[in-house]
């Protein structure tokens, strides 16, 4: 993915993951809220992509199923969903990472480049709140610390 998220901020507290997912397709400045808000619709409706998927109240932001669909659909790559909150892992190279308080998930990121994986060059991500593509190196994330879930390819058998 790209890193051209620079400078595209979140439209509202709730459409990080939409955000997300608009520069993950290429986004375009012109429209980036509006694409946002609709985005935000469309991935918390009951059917997305032609399938069903689980009730999500919009006000909680957007489903880590619905991005992982929405990833896939983007790169061509099926994406999976597994919790991180507890594990030691390096941070994802690829995909989206949730992230919030010691109690829940609250916001969503976009990895935009692998880096090299090290302390030196960790991984870069689009940060929708500040609209900025900064290293994912264990700082706080628009204030949040704490990893919950990753959102990355399925590896190739």
């Amino acid at each position: 993915m790209n890193p051209s998220g620079a400078g595209l901020r979140q439209p509202d507290a709730r459409t990080c993951g939409a955000a997300c997912m608009i520069v993950a397709a290429g986004a375009s400045p012109a429209s980036f809220t509006t694409d946002v808000l609709a985005a935000h619709r469309r991935l918390t409706r009951l059917r997305l992509r032609g399938r069903l998927q689980l009730p999500w109240p919009r006000a909680l932001g957007t489903p880590p199923w619905a991005v992982a669909r929405e990833l896939a659909a983007v790169t061509g790559t099926p994406h999976r969903t597994r919790v991180v909150r507890w594990s030691r892992s390096a941070p994802p190279r690829a995909g989206a990472l949730y992230v919030g308080s010691r109690w829940l998930p609250r916001h969503v990121v976009l990895v935009v480049d692998a880096g090299a994986g090290t302390a030196e060059a960790p991984p870069r991500c689009y940060e929708p709140a500040s609209g900025r593509v900064v290293p994912l190196d264990g700082r706080p994330l628009a204030g949040w610390r704490h990893r919950w879930l990753a959102v990355t390819p399925v590896a190739s058998r």
